[in-house]
């Protein structure tokens, strides 16, 4: 599981079928401090999660598709929470 933001929407109106209703999103990835590591990913999201949102993200397609409920299909990646807060030890914790 890695942290991210939802950095954009992706809209794609020829899907597979299996992915039909599911919301798409850009995700940047970020390290424990909340500093972008450079890498983006499309990701399905399951926690209803919007733009500028702090994420938790699975990155690997069995544990996608389990927590979409949609083990069929074609999914590497998803959002399965929001984050409220980071606490690293330092003070004070990182806010979203």
């Amino acid at each position: 599981m890695r942290l991210g933001r939802v950095t954009g929407n992706v809209v794609a109106t020829h899907k597979n079928e299996k992915l039909t209703g599911a919301k798409l999103l850009l995700v940047e990835l970020l390290d424990a401090a909340g500093v972008p590591d450079g890498r983006s990913l499309l990701a399905v999201d399951a926690a209803q999660a919007g733009v500028g949102d702090k994420v938790l993200v699975v990155i690997e397609g069995r544990a996608a598709g389990a927590a979409l409920r949609r083990r069929a299909a074609p999914v590497d990646v998803a959002v399965v929470g929001v984050v409220d807060t980071v606490d690293t030890g330092a003070d004070p914790p990182l806010a979203p």
